[in-house]
């Protein structure tokens, strides 16, 4: 079990990114390098020059809209509550923001078995290939010997500098994002656990990775089972000897059980991580 206060981690600058325009993060929780499972939570916060080309990813990805809006072209427009589903795979964008947005944005290695690529991997990649060529808005010029320039998807490069190989795509299950709102489902009462409800948006792909809220009333306790990363949106409580407030971010492993107690009436995003090998 880890149990991370966000409110006391500061935002920083990442110097070096694939993408174009300002990006602040604040990291949170992440995986094991080099696994399958491996994964990364952060709260993104791009400012309105943010710029990104449509492409796609051999990875999951879940955005939750926290603050402003974020654009993604033909496929719709993220606003604040909004949940999207980004299944490896499958094209999205291009991305823009018009104004300063924040988001809580969980990547992490889905059923093709890729894995996720460390952010430690990922800046040391850009680091190397700026040697040879350069990013611009979402797009790796690389420079030949020749003269001649080829462009690539800035981490389809970087992914391809760090695994040695070129990057295959998995065949898109979906034919979308999936955007969802969540105001728009109701809440579910709980059998069990009294003053415990929840909201369930969707499971998805034949690994399971499902994504909703909880709802506790004050003194309510929610017994929950990993692997699963939670959020809280509001109010206190404790987790076995760790106290919980907004912005919290806590992991469940697999075969872990951990008991919510609610202090005053709080909301919890969750998502559950995929079951693979």
């Amino acid at each position: 079990m880890r149990v991370v206060n966000g409110s006391e981690i500061e935002y920083f600058e990442r110097a070096n990114k694939p993408r174009g325009g300002t990006f602040r993060q604040r990291k949170l929780l992440e995986g094991k390098p080099g696994s399958a499972s491996n994964y990364f939570l952060q709260q993104a916060e791009t400012l309105g020059d943010f710029v990104s080309p449509r492409h796609k990813h051999n990875f999951d990805q879940y955005r939750f809209q926290l603050r402003g809006t974020f654009e993604f072209a033909r496929d719709g427009v993220m606003t604040p509550g909004v949940v999207g589903y980004f299944p490896e795979g499958t094209p999205y964008g291009p991305q823009t923001s018009a104004e300063d947005s924040i988001a809580l944005v969980l990547q992490f290695g889905g059923a093709s078995g890729n894995g996720y690529m460390s952010e430690e991997e990922l800046t040391s990649s850009v680091v190397k290939l700026k040697e040879t060529g350069e990013f611009n808005n979402g797009i790796y010029t690389r420079y030949m010997p020749d003269g001649s320039k080829i462009n690539q998807d800035a981490y389809e490069a970087c992914w391809e500098f760090n695994s040695g190989r070129k990057l295959e795509y998995p065949a898109p299950r979906f034919q979308t994002p999936v955007f969802m709102n969540p105001e728009n489902f109701a809440w579910v009462d709980s059998h069990d656990e009294e003053g415990v409800a929840t909201k369930t948006l969707g499971s998805f792909g034949e690994r399971r990775t499902d994504v909703g809220f909880a709802r506790l009333a004050p003194g309510a306790v929610m017994t929950a089972k990993g692997a699963r990363l939670f959020f809280v949106l509001s109010g206190e409580g404790t987790l076995e000897n760790h106290a919980w407030q907004p912005e919290t971010a806590v992991e469940l492993v697999s075969g872990e059980e951990g008991a919510f107690h609610a202090r005053t009436e709080s909301e919890l995003f969750f998502i559950g991580l995929p079951t693979l090998g």
